[in-house]
């Protein structure tokens, strides 16, 4: 642990956090090109998320196997998630990142030639979604730690929540592109759309001026690492409070998607058209909690659990919505709320962890995280078609609810008075 003790976490250099301008962090030269890069990707993401949901939905018309297909993109971050945040501070981030997005691009073009010749089968849907899983178990950690290498601690916080609404732009524009095109020609172009659009990062990470960068040392490989990251992160209550309310939260908001398209296939029958509306609604909501959050300089605990509880309560409403444009009012707060919330997880953990271990910390942060959209993913699909859409809908507010209470309270005891988490 000697490299932690001659590294302090971020919000403890920063003596007086100050309210920045929401788009300080894209005065830096490098982060505005990877922000325009992940633009790009982002939109191709969600152009592949609506598809590929989709494709396995009319292949085996099993909401069940929709959640399957989720959590198997889960499934290798619960296995090498830590190995994935300990490569991401052992090797230099920038390089780490021009690998694993060439490996999502092929991996994308894989499953589009699939599609465009008729010989995809949901297996391949399936073997391709863990090997996605794969590369994302190495490029999420690095990907987020790689934030403060390009912007410097003071507009860490500013930038995550700029990535933030980076990703939800493409969720705005990425569901309404996929639904016309499923609609029009079928799912496999949306596949290729996505393995093209990863040029654009892969363009811009060549492109950053390296002398620029605020670069870490690497960590020497040495006995223990993997657990010295997990030690620091659950003995470190501003890192394990946030974690662990992500992972509840992750379990079922992050498979929102799932009780969407079942939404609009089985409630709504709206179709593709519908199921690309519906996410795309939630993708406004969310860039508008994006944006509201790049404003944030401080989140407290009680901020935090109060975000999951209004979020909970929202998901609950909206299982009683009587039709699509009553449920479409829900869903714009369900996404600011949403983005509110695991934009301040994410930068607290990132500011409260030592530059010499981020990418550990990062990693049990998506652990958890991700593993909780793991377990739920194919729980929200059984619920969504043996008990139905809303009762789904109803079952992802509920039991947040009931675990945000329980939070509360366990915070409450081990540290009275409240926490105050830089952000």
């Amino acid at each position: 642990m000697t490299a932690l003790a001659r590294t302090q976490p971020i919000h403890s250099r920063l003596l007086e956090p100050s309210r920045s301008a929401t788009f300080s962090s894209l005065r830096t030269r490098n982060f505005r090109l990877f922000a325009v890069g992940q633009l790009f990707s982002n939109t191709g993401t969600w152009v592949q998320r609506i598809a590929q949901d989709w494709l396995v939905l009319s292949l085996t018309g099993s909401a069940t196997d929709v959640g399957i297909t989720t959590a198997l993109q889960f499934v290798p971050t619960l296995l090498f998630g830590l190995i994935g945040g300990l490569i991401a501070d052992r090797y230099p981030k920038r390089r780490i990142l021009l690998a694993t997005q060439s490996g999502l691009a092929a991996i994308a073009g894989t499953l589009a030639a699939l599609t465009l010749t008729n010989e995809v089968t949901v297996w391949q849907v399936y073997l391709i979604a863990f090997g996605l899983g794969l590369v994302t178990a190495v490029d999420n950690p690095t990907r987020q730690s790689f934030a403060n290498e390009m912007v410097g601690p003071h507009q860490l916080s500013n930038a995550i929540s700029i990535n933030s609404s980076v990703f939800q732009l493409g969720g705005l524009v990425g569901p309404a592109v996929s639904g016309a095109l499923i609609s029009a020609v079928g799912p496999g172009y949306s596949f290729a759309i996505n393995a093209v659009s990863y040029a654009a990062p892969l363009v811009a990470l060549s492109r950053m001026r390296t002398s620029e960068l605020h670069t870490t040392p690497p960590a020497n490989a040495q006995a223990g690492q993997l657990r010295d990251g997990l030690h620091y992160a659950v003995h470190h209550r501003d890192i394990l409070w946030p974690t662990i309310l992500a992972g509840v939260f992750g379990m079922f908001t992050s498979n929102l998607a799932v009780t969407l398209a079942a939404y609009a296939r089985s409630v709504f029958h709206s179709g593709p058209g519908g199921y690309g509306l519906l996410s795309a609604v939630v993708a406004v909501g969310s860039v508008v909690g994006a944006l509201v959050s790049a404003r944030r300089s401080r989140t407290r605990l009680r901020t935090l659990i109060a975000f999951g509880g209004v979020l909970a309560v929202i998901e609950m409403l909206s299982a009683a919505a009587p039709g699509q444009d009553s449920y479409c009012v829900f869903l714009l707060p369900i996404g600011a709320c949403t983005l509110l919330l695991l934009t301040a997880t994410n930068s607290t953990v990132q500011t409260a962890a030592p530059d010499a271990i981020r990418g550990r910390v990062m990693g049990v942060y998506l652990l958890v995280f991700i593993g909780g959209a793991a377990l739920g993913g194919p729980l929200l699909g059984l619920v969504d078609q043996h008990l139905g859409p809303r009762t789904g809908m109803l079952l992802a507010g509920a039991v947040p609810a009931i675990a945000t209470a329980l939070i509360a309270g366990g915070a409450s005891r081990s540290h009275r008075g409240g926490m105050t988490l830089h952000a």
